[in-house]
């Protein structure tokens, strides 16, 4: 299993890192270059999206088919949370016909639903368990 890890790098500034050898830059709305932890929730879920879709529209669409996942909702502060995300697909389906693209939206919901794990934990919800180890040398 991949192990995934923050770093304090400075003020409201995380390193994200991967076992597998990927970071990722995290820090508060201020701070430059780099993503929120509610924007890496956003981008997690349109990428989970695209990916849960990907074989579905290559298979009908060919491999080098063009896809960008949206995602928008703003925070509601007063309980810190994202009540509603929206997602938009953008795909051409100029190729197919009016039933081929409807049968081509109908299998890529479908797959998305059932694939797409981001999405499907946000939708049922989850358990979380915060704990904290003293680390003292």
């Amino acid at each position: 299993m991949t192990r995934l890890w923050v770093e304090r790098t400075g003020p409201r500034r995380y390193t994200g890192y991967s076992s597998r050898g990927a970071q990722v830059l995290v820090g508060s709305e201020d701070v430059e270059g780099v993503f929120t932890p509610g924007e890496l929730l956003k981008i997690a879920l349109a990428a989970c999206s695209g990916m849960a879709s990907d074989r579905p529209l290559a298979r009908r669409l060919g491999e080098d088919y063009r896809a960008v996942v949206t995602v928008s909702g703003p925070p509601d502060r007063a309980q810190e949370r994202y009540p509603l995300l929206r997602e938009t697909l953008e795909i051409d389906l100029s190729g197919l016909n009016g039933e081929e693209a409807q049968q081509v939206l109908s299998i890529v919901h479908r797959a998305v639903d059932q694939a797409c794990t981001v999405g499907r934990t946000l939708k049922s919800g989850t358990q979380v368990i915060f704990e904290i180890s003293d680390v003292r040398a």
